[in-house]
């Protein structure tokens, strides 16, 4: 196994929970597990729909991923439970969602998920089942470093998933475990090929899971029937360029589907909630270099008060599909956070995270991460004084 669970004591006196999606990642794991003798028990979380989702690919938690989990359970011998986190779900992770779309925002609903449900929620039931460690399928490692447990992006950086995790505490970490850390996704395929399991083939599940078609805005707008009010599509230098049918319809860094022309290729800039408007600009205005963040996990070797003045040299991501760049953690007055991308980046919106690394090495190690509040451009751009502040804002 390529990342053992640095336990003490016989796997066969080690209880593990498992969480189950019923994937193949989540049914490898398990799968390892028992061979190698650990006491496994098979946990699967129902999310959402009822069962609704139980013909659509790519939908998790729901239907026949559930079915498949129990089937991959009786397959290897082990226990399973289904578990109804519907109403928390929801609780915790739709609404805040829609809400933050409502904002002008762009959610990432794994990471609240992941934050809530399954490592808050589930890692309690876990422990009331007596479990020693819970195990899940996600593309992470950790690693015994000192005193502490420590996250490190995986072996697979295609599949790296720790941009998703940058939430998890410090006693969330000692308790969790990640076999297919070191393990490319072929290779997990394959291993479930060799082992029988029925999902060897099975579709990777999409990012939003619990949006049906595809269309997030299905999903506020039921929620928040009459969400989609229209409003002003403003150039940066002040111009109304046309009308909205919503700000939820956008997101920042969009280009196509804008519906007005100016000239020059348009990108979405910026969405104010409070005035209904969609603000475009050039390309050039896309570029951040600073960003203001919110609800902070620091997961970093020194104490926060330990970050010196200048700013602490941090590597950071603020898309889970981009790498770690560099960048500098500052600390401000009244106790928050900043981060400065020495770089800029483009397309950066309130809502995102912004995650930080320790390098931009292969395996490098999770700092924790926070929630974007708000963006400041690389350029100051010559425009009316209120549109530059609502840019900046």
């Amino acid at each position: 196994m390529s990342n053992s669970l640095d336990l003490p004591g016989r796997p066969e006196d080690t209880r593990v929970v498992v969480a189950m999606s019923g994937g193949v990642d989540s049914s490898v794991t398990a799968a390892l597990l028992k061979q190698q003798g650990y006491d496994v028990i098979g946990v699967t979380l129902q999310l959402y729909d009822h069962g609704k989702a139980m013909h659509r690919a790519g939908a998790c938690c729901a239907g026949q991923d559930i079915q498949d989990a129990k089937r991959v359970a009786e397959h290897l011998g082990i226990p399973h439970y289904v578990l109804d986190y519907e109403s928390r779900f929801k609780e915790a992770v739709i609404d805040r969602f829609a809400e933050s779309y409502l904002a002008g925002e762009t959610p990432v609903p794994c990471v609240a998920c992941n934050q809530t449900v399954k490592f808050q929620d589930l890692l309690e039931t876990a422990k009331e089942f007596g479990a020693d460690v819970m195990a899940t399928g996600h593309y992470i490692t950790s690693r015994q470093k000192g005193n502490r447990r420590v996250l490190y992006r995986p072996t697979d950086e295609d599949r790296d998933q720790s941009y998703f995790l940058f939430a998890t505490t410090q006693e969330q970490i000692d308790f969790l475990r990640f076999p297919l850390g070191g393990m490319p996704k072929p290779e997990a395929r394959a291993l479930a090929r060799e082992l029988g399991l029925s999902v060897a083939d099975k579709q990777d599940s999409q990012d939003i899971c619990f949006v049906p078609t595809g269309k997030y805005t299905d999903v506020i707008e039921r929620l928040h029937p009459g969400a989609a009010e229209p409003g002003d599509i403003v150039h940066i230098d002040g111009r109304v360029l046309g009308q909205h049918k919503g700000i939820i319809r956008y997101t920042v860094g969009q280009r196509r589907g804008l519906g007005v022309s100016a000239g020059e290729p348009l990108f979405v800039v910026k969405l104010d909630a409070e005035k209904k408007q969609v603000i475009v600009g050039p390309r050039e205005a896309l570029a951040t270099r600073r960003l203001k963040l919110r609800e902070v996990n620091w997961l970093g070797p020194i104490d926060v008060s330990e970050i010196p003045e200048k700013g602490l040299e941090i590597y950071a991501k603020v898309r889970s599909t981009r790498p770690p760049k560099a960048a500098l953690l500052h600390v401000t007055d009244d106790g928050g956070f900043e981060v400065e991308l020495l770089d800029g980046e483009e397309g950066v919106a309130p809502g995102q995270a912004c995650v930080f690394y320790d390098s931009v090495d292969k395996e490098s190690e999770l700092w924790g991460g926070g929630w974007i509040a708000s963006t400041k451009s690389v350029a100051q751009i010559r425009q009316p004084s209120n549109v530059q502040d609502a840019i900046n804002a």
